[in-house]
């Protein structure tokens, strides 16, 4: 499969990372919208009742989610292609912190479908049906920790992005300031409760940076010349 992407044309392979690139943005929007009112914070009687009576909306969130984390193995993959005549090992590191992101996601969406299975097994548990509302609301801000996890591991993977773009030649430094920027942002997740409280102050900025990244691979590409010379120096 690399050998096969390595073939491609890097405007061909630019243009691919960015199509999956708006992809993963706009499934992720997508699930946000469906899962929209669902939870109720700290009120599992409402969050069940919601859940349950929106079982589609639900079902619909999770299926978006997980295109966007498959969107976002393709775009790993790509822009370690591309950006390998940078710096070979650093386009690797970055695309593997990409892709431990997405594996933690994808345990976090199973934490996510806990009110559904507990819900619907209401005949094997002995439970009241309030301590089941408890235990799937808990299980479900498992779901919310561990993403706070994943975003390390994203911000690691946009912090090592934006450097080797900007070390690039052929990717317009900017783009890789932004980056830089977003991922140092992201590490303040490594105290959650900060991370969460700041979120909203810096989140604007990591949209900006990866959108702006999508709109030029799809808009402009890279610069072939200067990307092949980047290929002839390795």
């Amino acid at each position: 499969m690399r050998e096969a992407i390595t073939e491609w044309p890097p405007l061909l392979k630019a243009r691919i990372a960015g199509v999956f690139y708006l992809l993963n943005i706009l499934t992720i929007f997508l699930a946000i919208f469906f899962f929209r009112g669902l939870f109720v914070s700290g009120d599992p009687a409402a969050t069940a009742t919601n859940i349950l009576t929106h079982e589609s909306l639900f079902r619909l969130g999770f299926a978006a989610e997980l295109i966007s984390t498959a969107c976002s193995i393709g775009v790993s993959a790509l822009l370690y292609v591309l950006l390998e005549p940078v710096n070979r090992s650093l386009s690797l590191l970055a695309a593997f912190f990409r892709l431990v992101a997405c594996a933690i996601f994808a345990l976090s969406y199973l934490l996510q479908l806990a009110p559904l299975q507990i819900f619907g097994a209401t005949h094997y548990l002995t439970e009241s049906r309030e301590q089941l509302q408890a235990l799937a609301f808990l299980l479900y801000t498992f779901h919310a920790r561990t993403s706070d996890i994943a975003i390390v591991f994203f911000a690691l993977h946009f912090t090592l992005l934006g450097y080797l773009i900007f070390r690039s030649t052929f990717l317009p430094r900017f783009l890789g300031a932004l980056l830089v920027f977003a991922g140092l942002s992201g590490l303040i997740f490594l105290a959650p409760a900060l991370g969460r409280f700041l979120f909203p102050y810096f989140a604007p900025f990591v949209l900006l940076g990866e959108v702006s990244l999508t709109v030029w691979l799809l808009a402009r590409g890279v610069n072939i010349q200067r990307w092949q010379e980047q290929v002839a120096k390795q």
